[in-house]
């Protein structure tokens, strides 16, 4: 069935910003539940619009569900303040707990199970529609990392760590604290409380160990 007649363009003011919103959170709860597989008039009844007002707003399925990603993850990383920590970390006077800090609020911002679970259907739709991941890429790695690496910068100008690559420095540390989030969370075995704070504070300290001055 082809999609309804859509605007040119996407509605404008607050009140459609209110709208879209309404919508964006709907869509979100419907693909967490649903999957990619379910149909505009259902996110539709969920937001309590008509299906044109969704087209209108969000012209396929792909450019919703690319709106919902980019909402979860700026959502997830605001309200664990990942980007203020990491910005921060540039002046510490306590490397390794301010370190340990920042740590934290990644993982609470992008090891959410709700973020996770959203993050598993980007990765089982990447190669149909690749802007997902590019999105989820966007929104939510590729912010922090940049807050991360300016830090570092910092503490590699104030002599605290050795650092030739940063950039590289920066996926390393990721990868100690957060990929086994990312990968047991797809078989639903997501690492619990008390090893995930093994997960920050032993990755940390083979960060120092391998960077520290």
């Amino acid at each position: 069935m082809p999609a309804p007649p859509v605007a040119t363009r996407s509605p404008s003011g607050e009140r459609a910003d209110r709208k879209r919103r309404e919508i964006v959170a709907a869509a979100r709860e419907v693909f967490l539940r649903e999957g990619f597989g379910a149909g505009m008039d259902l996110i539709a009844r969920e937001a309590g619009v008509s299906k044109v007002t969704v087209y209108n707003h969000f012209h396929c399925k792909d450019t919703l569900f690319t709106a919902v990603v980019g909402h979860a993850l700026e959502e997830a990383l605001d309200a664990a303040s990942c980007l203020a920590v990491a910005d921060r970390l540039g002046a510490s006077d306590d490397l390794r707990a301010d370190l340990v800090a920042t740590c934290r609020a990644l993982v609470a911002g992008l090891a959410n199970p709700r973020v996770l679970a959203l993050r598993n259907l980007v990765a089982g739709e990447v190669r149909r529609f690749p802007q997902l991941g590019k999105a989820w890429q966007e929104h939510g790695p590729d912010r922090f990392h940049a807050t991360l690496s300016a830090a570092l910068s910092r503490l590699v100008e104030r002599g605290l760590l050795d650092i030739p690559d940063v950039d590289l420095a920066v996926l390393q540390l990721s990868g100690l604290i957060l990929s086994p989030h990312l990968v047991y969370s797809s078989y639903d075995n997501a690492p619990d409380a008390a090893l995930t704070d093994r997960l920050i504070t032993g990755g940390v300290d083979v960060f120092l160990s391998h960077y520290g001055r």
